[in-house]
């Protein structure tokens, strides 16, 4: 072990040597000469380094000197593949193929460059192709591929070559868990968990493999398995600020807001200018019934950052719910400046147009806030409450109808549409609504019970909501 340490001291001690004759060429503006080893060791170095401009330099000489060399030809033509020039790079590569057919690394590159432009199928014919050029050297090859498709984005494509890496490599666990962030990243979460779950048998510290599991069991909906990831990865890296954050949203989500406002304090340790950590800590003291705290979290937040949009928005919520409707606008008229592109803020400003008695403005608000998103159920309630109160139903049905024709089988709308028809005494297209809503999502039915007649006297409408009114 220690005459192998000196020999990659060694190793490195040469590479340095050739780096900084190099750089002292080029300083020097002089004219010095490199053999073929030397310019493709000073070639990858930096193309390993992402010093293009570099590489580039490099390459250029290196092609001067010697203008026949593959090895120097075909690190130019990656040298032109990482400026972007995918043109130039597959002549190289073309004129290197008919030299020398044999060599996988020729049709690794080519892989590359018709992976870069858009042409996966091409792409993995050439890695194919690189693997049945050197049958002895297929780990090496799979493992190149790898990274190339990763780098380039195509997860779905690297499943295939990491599945034959894991059976010739079992002992790298590293492959475990390329894999469940390839499964990952294509929104398999469930073969996702199996394989980081593997990786975590192999290394089970590895405090941010801990964290993309506990990332997937959040958005599985598995939240207790997600905060018990989350604090494995935190019992070995307690700075994990990544972990310690979305442990703090998981709490919060579960209604643990106490527990929650201690783990975005922790977080506050480790990056005490977070604007956002103070904003989910002000909403959860806004939660527990603590709004001088809340208010006292938005104001710093917004001290760090005046246009982060949800600690204005934030605030406006904060006053509305102490009583303070005309307060509140002001603050959502702020947030509107910097981003009016968020549905909440449009909601919570139409029920502050509600409390100073403006449904006109109101209404135009929850549209809007529906005009962004229309799953918003809420503004769906607010927007159908108005109108039934104003005796709007016959005059918006007709607008309705278009609008869903535009937008679509949304549980909303349907309810609205079902509780409007049923208040103009049309029960067949109330029942078709009705149906349709009850089909979408059942259980938001309770947000909508009060838009609907306290007595209802069709006795399908009546079968339908059978179970799910409270006046049944």
């Amino acid at each position: 072990m220690e005459e192998e340490r000196h020999w990659f001291s060694q190793e490195e001690d040469e590479v340095q040597k050739i780096i900084q004759r190099f750089e002292r060429m080029k300083r020097n503006n002089e004219n010095y000469f490199f053999d073929v080893i030397e310019f493709e060791t000073i070639i990858d170095y930096y193309l390993e380094r992402n010093n293009q401009a570099r590489a580039f330099e490099a390459a250029s000489i290196a092609s001067k000197q010697h203008p026949n060399s593959v090895p120097i030809l075909l690190r130019n033509a990656k040298v032109l593949l990482d400026r972007g020039r995918i043109a130039e790079s597959l002549l190289i590569l073309k004129k290197l193929e008919t030299i020398e057919p044999g060599n996988h690394e020729i049709f690794l590159v080519k892989g590359t460059a018709l992976g870069m432009m858009g042409d996966i199928q091409g792409a993995r014919k050439m890695f194919d192709l690189a693997l049945a050029k050197d049958s002895d050297d297929v780990e090496n090859i799979l493992f190149s591929i790898t990274s190339i498709l990763q780098n380039l984005n195509y997860y779905k494509e690297v499943i295939p070559y990491l599945e034959r890496l894991i059976e010739l490599e079992p002992y790298y666990p590293e492959h475990l868990y390329d894999m469940a962030y390839a499964y990952e990243k294509i929104d398999d979460f469930e073969n996702s968990i199996k394989y980081y779950t593997r990786f975590l048998d192999e290394e089970p510290f590895s405090d941010s493999a801990w964290y993309n599991l506990g990332m997937i069991y959040n958005k599985t909906e598995r939240h207790y398995e997600a905060l018990e990831a989350y604090d494995y990865a935190l019992a070995i890296n307690p700075q994990n600020d990544f972990a310690l954050f979305n442990k703090g949203v998981v709490l919060a989500y579960l209604g643990k807001y106490e527990e929650a406002i201690h783990a975005y304090q922790e977080y506050l340790q480790i990056e005490p200018e977070s604007h956002e950590a103070m904003t989910y800590i002000a909403e959860c003291y806004e939660k527990t019934g603590n709004p001088s705290l809340a208010k006292k979290y938005y104001y710093e937040a917004i001290e760090l950052a005046p246009d982060f949009t949800d600690a204005w928005i934030g605030l406006g919520i904060s006053e509305l719910n102490s009583g303070n409707a005309e307060k509140s606008l002001g603050f959502f008229r702020k947030a509107a400046e910097i981003d009016s592109s968020n549905p909440e803020l449009w909601y919570f400003t139409g029920k502050a147009f509600m409390l100073t008695g403006n449904k006109k403005r109101a209404l135009r608000c929850f549209r809007e806030s529906l005009k962004i998103d229309p799953y918003y159920q809420d503004s769906w309630y607010e927007f159908g409450k108005i109108i039934i109160e104003e005796k709007l139903a016959t005059r918006t049905l007709p607008l309705l109808n278009k609008a869903y024709k535009i937008i679509g089988d949304i549980p909303g709308i349907n309810y609205l549409m079902a509780a409007l028809y049923v208040q103009s005494g049309n029960n067949k297209s109330a029942i078709v609504h009705l149906k349709k809503a009850l089909e979408l999502d059942n259980k938001i039915f309770e947000k909508f019970i009060d838009l609907f007649p306290k007595e209802i006297n069709n006795k399908d409408i009546r079968s339908l909501l059978k179970g799910l009114t409270r006046n049944t």
